[in-house]
């Protein structure tokens, strides 16, 4: 890859009306494509050795989580990729896509040739995957209204859920310590949890439904034993529920409003995603402007609801909407190479920012393949809440 220094200004941190926030520095930037491509997810592989990055191309790229370098791309699927995963220590090398055009595929990453492929069906879309069950065996994923499942040893279906949900499927998770508990969520708005022992159907398997009343995006999973969820919709909305009791315990009906409200920059236009810390027991919302700039919002969900000042703010980097953020405060040693960097985000304006802490020495570099030419930056519209 060809190396070009880039300027990153510094914004003075009078801007924030937060002392506590932390800035930071832009490491470097990553130009994944030109034109009116855009980056969709980042993930990265269990041993943090390199990050899978979907793109609007229908194709799958990895780098380096540390250096930035390009690795290559997966490349096969024939519509939009919608939800990217990456196998745990058992299987190192395997990365999970799957896409609008109705399949689900496995690709070894030393390669990056497909080495294997499940169908839903010619007229199907898949929009999120899970792989977990009591076994471990089961592979679960939302398909239009359905959730179908497979027994992923043998690819063979196993079960399908057609009247739990009446739209599509956005979401479907396997709940980290209950490996039998699946849930699910959907534009109809409905969360389902589902104990998939047994012979899976609608009417004995349904455990409970929460009701958030409008279109879901993403949920995630919180608290000890994971047993709280929390919920972003496709107007922006907040909120967190107790799983065991289906119970709301915060809800944020106008959640741009208190981030945008927290701090002096320009409002908040949408959400990316949230993020829990498990050591500090913490949740962030991470609200974006159109302009590309980020916030860490801390949630309060523990009695009075509030969105607090952000504790971090990631501004400088992007130039569109940021569609994936892969925190690396996640990752708990086994990665000595990485002192300082906080973490990669991807946008529509197709690149990957890598951010450092401001204690860290500041590195502005921007990496650029000297097979691309650099095309105008164009002004377009794009709809931000198309939830695939």
């Amino acid at each position: 890859m060809e190396a070009t220094d880039m300027d990153v200004e510094e914004q003075p941190s009078s801007n924030l009306n937060n002392n506590s926030c932390k800035r930071f520095g832009l490491k470097n930037s990553i130009q994944t494509n030109f034109g009116d491509d855009y980056v969709f997810q980042i993930v990265p592989k269990d041993d943090w050795t390199a990050m899978a990055v979907s793109l609007s191309t229908n194709a799958v790229k990895l780098y380096s989580p540390v250096t930035g370098q390009y690795y290559g791309e997966c490349r096969g699927h024939s519509a939009a990729i919608n939800h990217i995963s990456c196998s745990g220590a058992s299987a190192p090398h395997v990365l999970h896509s799957c896409s609008s055009d109705g399949t689900i595929r496995a690709w070894d990453t030393r390669s990056f040739q497909q080495v294997s492929c499940i169908s839903a069906g010619d007229s199907q879309e898949v929009f999120s995957f899970s792989f977990g069950g009591s076994t471990d065996n089961l592979l679960a994923a939302g398909c239009k209204s359905q959730i179908i499942f497979w027994d992923w040893r043998n690819k063979r279906q196993v079960a399908c859920l057609e009247d739990s949900h009446v739209d599509d499927v956005t979401q479907v998770h396997f709940v980290p310590d209950q490996r039998s508990k699946l849930v699910s969520a959907s534009v109809d708005g409905l969360i389902c949890i589902f104990d998939t022992d047994g012979e899976i159907n609608d009417d004995d398997h349904l455990e409970s439904v929460i009701n958030v009343g409008t279109s879901i995006g993403k949920v995630g999973f919180l608290g000890e034993r994971y047993q709280k969820l929390w919920c972003l919709t496709h107007i922006e909305t907040l909120s967190v529920w107790d799983l065991e009791g289906a119970k709301n315990e915060a809800s944020f009906q106008d959640t741009r409003s208190l981030a945008s409200d927290s701090w002096t920059l320009d409002q908040i236009d949408y959400f990316v995603d949230c993020h829990y810390s498990e050591e500090a027991k913490r949740l962030w919302v991470i609200g974006g402007t159109n302009a590309g700039t980020l916030g860490y919002f801390p949630v309060n969900y523990n009695g009075a609801a509030t969105i607090g000042s952000p504790e971090a703010v990631l501004e400088g980097g992007h130039t569109g909407i940021v569609r994936s953020v892969l925190p690396m405060s996640t990752v708990h040693g086994g990665l000595p190479q990485n002192q300082g960097i906080f973490g990669w985000t991807g946008g529509e304006d197709g690149r990957l920012c890598c951010w450092l802490s401001d204690d860290s020495p500041q590195i502005n570099r921007s990496w650029i393949s000297s097979a691309l030419i650099m095309k105008s930056p164009t002004t377009r519209k794009k709809s931000r809440h198309h939830p695939y």
